[in-house]
């Protein structure tokens, strides 16, 4: 019987090269028309696998798939996949974790020497008032000796500081699961999240959203933060309390933000916080290159081939479900 894949979503141009890796194990792909639940449901009902990239697959999909033996997403994080429902049913879950590493890390820096060397401020002044016309009253560090704080030091945050290293920038890092010695092979020191805050001219952050970490940012973590420090968000938009952000961004709290991310993954052109001066703002595309997304595509496709083999895939998001009998994992 020919297997079927079902596709959620996808930002790029085609699914061929997923096709390509798929058509090695007989199966074929069923793109959804749209991402909602009553579609996804419908159709998931007799995939054997699901590649989503921002699509939610929720509990109500989840429990509709019932041939599929794989969930594999398009992707770093997990938090749009019920987990716990799919290890119930003894469904893998896979994910791509280390894919654009580059390209992130490479936003992260874009977006900290836009801001400092105020670049889109000063290309849209030329061209809208014309030449010197804001004059040069605004803070311009000198990065040199600066002070970078990384919130979650792993595979992009390591990335984010070996390039800062550049410029002179003496990297500080947060994150539980790090040693100090660990940190230190990396080019960091690692602290305390509340004392990067206070040390940091800017800060980057980098931790999965789970609920531990959701609102990690909030009113009284901005309030830690020097007034012309320069928060980026490269990672979830959940990490950082919005209301807490305009606030602190509005009241001279902090000097601005570079936000590859927000909580509302399609966001009105009218968002309060799209529309601050002090805030740049790129539509969630810190993964992007064209090298990255083949080799995403690539690679979320050869795991649910993996699966489909018996083979145990490279990146197992849920390794209880090797009890499951669905799961037949070698």
């Amino acid at each position: 019987m020919t297997k079927k894949a079902l596709i959620t979503d996808y930002v790029w141009p085609s699914v061929e090269p997923e096709k390509a890796v798929l058509a090695e194990a007989g199966a074929e792909v069923v793109v959804a028309p749209n991402g909602s639940e009553e579609t996804l449901s419908e159709l998931a009902a007799d995939a054997d696998a699901i590649l989503t990239c921002f699509a939610k697959v929720t509990e109500r999909v989840v429990r509709a798939a019932e041939r599929c033996v794989v969930i594999s997403r398009y992707g770093v994080g997990v938090d749009n996949i019920d987990v716990d429902t799919a290890t119930e049913l003894g469904i893998a879950v896979t994910y791509v974790p280390d894919y654009c590493v580059p390209e992130v890390s490479d936003h992260v820096v874009g977006m900290l020497l836009d801001w400092n060397r105020r670049l889109t401020f000063f290309d849209r002044a030329t061209k809208t008032k014309g030449w010197g016309s804001e004059g040069l009253g605004m803070r311009i560090m000198r990065l040199e000796g600066k002070k970078l704080g990384i919130v979650g030091f792993g595979r992009i945050g390591r990335g984010v500081a070996s390039k800062a290293r550049a410029f002179g920038l003496q990297a500080l890092a947060a994150d539980p699961f790090v040693t100090k010695g660990s940190a230190a092979e990396s080019g960091a020191r690692l602290v305390e999240l509340s004392e990067l805050l206070r040390e940091s001219d800017f800060v980057t952050i980098h931790s999965p959203l789970i609920p531990q970490t959701r609102n990690m940012i909030g009113g009284e973590e901005l309030g830690m933060m020097k007034p012309d420090a320069f928060l980026i968000n490269c990672a979830r938009g959940g990490l950082i309390d919005e209301d807490a952000l305009y606030e602190a961004l509005t009241s001279g709290g902090i000097a601005g933000a570079g936000l590859d991310v927000l909580v509302d993954i399609d966001p009105p052109l009218d968002h309060r916080l799209i529309q601050l001066d002090n805030v740049i703002v790129t539509p969630h595309t810190a993964f992007f290159s064209q090298e990255a997304v083949l080799e995403l595509e690539q690679r979320a496709a050869g795991e649910v081939v993996r699966v489909f083999r018996g083979e145990m895939p490279d990146n197992l998001v849920n390794p209880s479900v090797l009890d499951h009998a669905r799961a037949a994992l070698a």
